[in-house]
């Protein structure tokens, strides 16, 4: 079974308007709520794909029950875990006419020690694990050690971990030596303290996590695609042209895309491909993490790929 593990979720509500205008009344043109966090966003998008997986995560109040009633109504397995405070709530606001998309995320529920040992209890338990992508940000009270022992208890029961998240959860949680760690462009410049433009300089950089014990390096570029770094192999897979529509989830789309591909048993160069198609056809959408099967199969053979 697959597990996605997310300790500080959210409802996403999505707000349209025709133009932002600041300091003025704003008329909303349409407004949505989705279930969001980046593990819950990857749970989605298995689940549209096909993958079956079950989503672990905290919930509280209202917002939670409106989180785990949504995904689900939408089949997605949950395994939530109920805490005293409320759920978060971020507001996503799309600018429609300079296609701007803008988002405040808000910093979450605390999380009491008990509700913490909590998760790290359901994780000892874990039924048949093989794969267990761990990500998104820590919660108010949450320390970034809690990453680095989720992934020790995951691995001791033979599970692959992803990890998915920055700054010190990202160091601590590599510390733990996951298969596999997915940082952005930002997040990467961040945990080296310098910033990385040139290919060569990201190259390098994820090298030198890689040679530290994480086997694979994933680092999302943006529309330049994305970058795989194993010990033999080093590819960048690159989608075509496309309107972009929403960015929030493509991050996750990709996770979700290369796990499928390991799913179908495909090679690492078919695998990042998949990981890119996913996070491409996100992008098309509005919403969260919202991809359809049918666009990330039809992106799949339009990606272009390049060793290095």
């Amino acid at each position: 079974m697959i597990y996605t593990v997310t300790l500080n979720p959210a409802l996403d509500r999505t707000l349209w308007v025709e133009e932002l205008q600041y300091g003025e009344s704003n008329h909303i043109v349409k407004d949505k709520t989705y279930a969001g966090g980046k593990g819950v966003d990857v749970s989605k998008v298995l689940s549209t794909l096909g993958v079956p997986n079950r989503a672990l995560a905290f919930v509280g109040g209202f917002a939670g029950e409106e989180l785990e009633g949504g995904l689900v109504n939408h089949g997605i397995q949950c395994d939530f875990i109920r805490i005293s405070q409320e759920t978060r709530t971020n507001i996503v606001i799309n600018d429609e006419s300079r296609r701007i998309q803008t988002s405040f995320n808000a910093l979450g529920p605390e999380l009491k020690p008990y509700e913490l040992m909590r998760m790290i209890h359901k994780i000892e338990k874990l039924d048949d694990p093989e794969i267990v992508v761990i990500s998104g940000s820590l919660p108010p009270g949450a320390h970034p050690e809690i990453y680095r022992k989720m992934i020790e208890i995951a691995k001791n029961r033979g599970a692959d971990v992803f990890l998915d998240t920055h700054g010190d959860g990202l160091r601590r949680g590599i510390e733990a030596c996951p298969l596999l760690i997915k940082p952005n462009l930002s997040e990467l410049s961040q945990f080296h303290g310098v910033q990385l433009e040139r290919l060569d300089d990201i190259i390098n950089s994820a090298m030198e996590i890689q040679e530290a014990g994480v086997e694979m390096v994933l680092v999302s570029m943006g529309a330049k695609g994305i970058l795989l770094i194993t010990e033999k192999e080093k590819y960048v897979a690159a989608p075509p042209d496309m309107k972009v529509v929403n960015t929030i989830g493509a991050g996750d789309s990709s996770v979700a895309g290369f796990i499928y591909g390991l799913k179908h048993r495909e090679n690492l160069k078919e695998c990042l491909k998949c990981a890119v198609a996913a996070g491409t056809a996100t992008t098309m959408r509005s919403g969260t993490a919202l991809c359809r099967k049918d666009d990330v199969q039809s992106l799949i053979p339009k990606i272009t790929i390049k060793s290095y």
